[in-house]
Parts: structure tokens; sequence; C-alpha cells
């Protein structure tokens, strides 16, 4: 036994002895995949654990987790295929003991897992065409139903943009014009002050307010397009990023997938010429390290999925529900500013005409002028 470990070049990683009991599912299989053993790999490991098998159910077994028992038989240096017929053949519960491989993450992220994930982001980036001319398969990048309801996402932010800025133009003119109102308020408010006529000065000062009115009745129309802004400016963005976020993971659990090819052709090609092939010999721990990546990513992979679903499932209902409210909610609030102006302004009716003191007006107009000369 010592002289297999001293064989075994594990990397620096290290490992500890457990062991599982798992109940057979209706199919009769513990939902486990098995690699390595006789006659190249010294070791027997997991590759796979299914979803929603006996082993993944437990949560214990691993993929490149070592496996060297059998309801207490020793399987080391056995062949993966007689492993296999043990595990079927076996009635009841079986015990499976295996060696836990202690891994660290970063390990895994070698040079070249990044230069994977570059070319997935530049091939997920090209058209179809570009990436047949240069021999990529874009099929798992293309066929992602929530790469396409980014653009989905992308087109319903321009859409919104687009709304945000029409009602801003529609609201800018209606404030200067409101503005234009408030002007005419304050002048013949201005007006009023300098009359000594109560009924003139009544009269110009209720058609100043009136006008300026006008104005504060606009100002409220606002806060309606603050209201799309937040969608926009919040909902969408954060939905976004966390698209983004599952696409890194998506990619790097593609790089690991990729990796973990290149190694089985390796391991044929060897196998073909009849060379013993250096990782393999010596327990395969490298492989094993690409397999425990690969599960580590493909389970965030999943969770992210999960969550992008998720938000884009709320995002998608509150875009159908929330643009006809926030439309809705436009319409009438601009109704209803309209039908107060109309009840003020109906207030000025009947202040005019007016008397005014025009003695009082030209003696100011004739001492003004005869100070100024």
């Amino acid at each position: 036994m010592e002289s297999i470990q001293m064989e075994e070049d594990r990397l620096g990683m290290t490992i500890s002895g457990d062991v599982a009991e798992l109940i057979k599912d209706e199919k009769g299989v513990i939902g486990v995949t098995i690699g390595g053993g006789a006659p190249y790999c010294p070791c027997l490991y997991i590759v796979q654990v299914f979803d929603d098998s006996p082993a993944a159910s437990d949560g214990r077994l691993k993929a490149g987790d070592e496996i060297f028992s059998i309801n207490g038989v020793p399987v080391k240096g056995e062949k993966k295929t007689s492993v296999a017929a043990m595990i079927q053949k076996a009635e009841g519960p079986i015990k499976i003991g295996f060696n836990v491989l202690h891994t660290d993450p970063k390990q895994g992220h070698t040079l070249d897992i990044a230069l994977k994930k570059m070319k997935h982001r530049v091939v997920e980036s090209m058209t179809s065409e570009a990436a047949d001319t240069l021999g990529l398969s874009r099929a798992i990048l293309c066929n992602d139903l929530l790469v396409k309801k980014l653009n989905k996402l992308e087109h319903s932010c321009s859409v919104y943009k687009k709304l945000i800025g029409h009602l801003g133009t529609l609201l800018a003119s209606q404030y200067r014009f409101a503005h234009t109102q408030k002007g005419f308020g304050d002048i013949f408010c201005e007006i009023a002050s300098h009359e000594s006529s109560s009924n003139a000065n009544v009269a110009f000062n209720t058609f100043g307010e009136v006008h300026r009115f006008i104005e504060k009745q606009t100002l409220n129309l606002h806060l309606i397009v603050k209201d799309l802004n937040t969608f926009v400016d919040k909902a969408i963005p954060d939905t976004k990023l966390t698209l983004k976020k599952y696409l890194d993971v998506k990619f790097e659990y593609l790089s690991f997938c990729l990796k973990l090819k290149e190694m089985d052709d390796e391991e044929i090609q060897f196998a073909n010429i009849e060379e013993p092939l250096y990782r393999v010999e010596t327990g395969n721990y490298e492989y094993r390290l690409m397999l425990r990546c690969r599960q580590d990513s493909r389970d965030k992979f999943l969770k992210l999925r999960k969550d992008v679903m998720v938000k884009l499932e709320l995002l998608d209902q509150k875009h159908v529900q929330d643009i006809a409210m926030q439309l809705s909610i436009f319409i009438k609030a601009v109704i209803y500013a309209h039908s107060e102006c109309k009840i003020i302004v109906e207030k000025a009716n009947g202040l005019f005409p007016i008397e005014i003191d025009l003695s009082q007006v030209f003696f100011r107009f004739t001492y003004c002028k005869l100070w100024s000369t």
C-alpha cells in the first residue's frame, strides 16, 4: 500500500477516508459514473454524480473522489467495469468506501482555463456565419434561451428609453408653456400690488394666481417619468448584471468541459499506441481536480441560472404590467391636471372688465419721465 501511495502524484492535494451507505433506485443504480482503474490507472474515481440520484441525495460522494471498496471488498486495481458490475449485483444498501479528495478550487483555475473562457466569450459575440468560417461551434451558446432573453431585455430597455425620452420632451414643452403662464401670473400680481382700487387689485391678483397654479400642476407630472426611470436605471441593470455573472460561470463550466474532453482524447491516443501516460499512472489527480472543478462550476451555473430565470420572469411581469399602469397613471394625471387648471381658470371668469385709475398711472409715468430728464 505504501509503495502505491509513493507512486501517486497528488499535486499537493490531500485525501481522507469515508464510507457512504446508499440504497439503489428502482433502476438498480446509485447514480455515479466511474473512471480510471486497470490496466492504466491505479485509482478508481467518480467522474460524475447524476442529479436526483441516491448518490446526489446523500451528498457525500463528489466528482474526483476515489472508490477503494464496495461492501467491504477492496477494489483498488480493479477494472471500472468490474466495479460497476459489483454495484449492480449487490442487494440491499451498498456501502461505498471512498477517499475524499481535498482540493483548492484556485488550483484548477489555470491559464488554460482562462484562455478557454476568453475563447467562449469571443465565440458568443460572433455571428453564426463568422463562427462557421473559423470552424467554431456556437450551438451551445446560441441555443441558450437566457441569452436570447438578454437580447429581449436590451430591446425592452431601448423601448423604455425612447418612451421616457418622448414623455420628457412632451413634459418639457408643457413645462415651458406653464413657465410662460407663471411669468404672466407674476406680471399680473405685480400690477395688482400697485393698484389703489380694491376691485382692480383683487382682479389682477386672482388672474395672476390662476396662471401660477398652472405651473404647479405641471410639476406633478414629472414624478411619473421618474418612476419609469427607476425601471430603466435600477431594475434592468440589476438583471443584466446577474445575467453577466451567469454567462461568466457558464463560460467557466464550458471551459472545464472542454479541458476534460482534451484530457480524455489524450488518454485515448496514448492507450491506442500502448504508451503510458504519467498523470494516469500516478493516480490521474490532475484529471480528478478538473472533475471536481467542473462539478463545482456546474453547481454555481445551475444556481445562477435559476436565479436569473426568476429575475427575468419577475421583470417580464413588471414590464407588461408596469408600462400599462404607468401610462394609464400618466394619462389620468394629465387629464386631472387639465381639469384642475380648467376649474381654476373658470374662477377668473367675470373678473373683467374692471375700472383702472389711469390718472394715477399717468401721474407716475409723467413723474418718472420728468425725473429722468
